[in-house]
């Protein structure tokens, strides 16, 4: 009986040291897949500019590209701060996730005193060149 009893408790405790080495293998994989998806500034950048080229007209910048452009804001520890400047004067804030690639946007109205959030967009979704 003891050895029933042994061998019992030995298969119960095998069986649930291997699922705690499953649960760790899957927890590794979702941290590579984190770390495989971290945003660079350059990322941020060329993905805003996609955005911004695909979402608003440039054809008024054409002749004078200072009324109109992008540039790099603040950086946190978890997120770039990308900022659009229209011909309107009005200015959009984009703040990307560095590990999502989650974009907030905050679009200020510096003439009228007016700062509203805009909405969110995907960084990855425009990553790839825009035609």
């Amino acid at each position: 009986m003891k050895y029933i009893t042994f061998t019992f408790a030995f298969v119960a405790l095998l069986l649930c040291s291997c699922n705690n080495k499953v649960n760790d293998t899957q927890s590794t994989d979702v941290q590579t897949e984190d770390t495989l998806r971290t945003i660079t500034e350059d990322m941020a950048y060329e993905g805003i500019n996609n955005y911004c080229h695909s979402a608003y007209d440039w054809s008024v910048a054409k002749d004078n590209p200072d009324i109109m452009y992008l540039t790099m804001g603040e950086e946190t520890d978890s997120a770039y701060q990308v900022i659009f400047r229209s011909y309107t004067g009005a200015f959009v804030h984009f703040y990307v996730n560095k590990t999502s690639g989650t974009t907030r946007m905050v679009e200020i109205v510096p003439s009228l005193n007016v700062e509203e959030d805009a909405g969110t967009i995907e960084l990855f979704d425009y990553l790839e060149k825009q035609n």
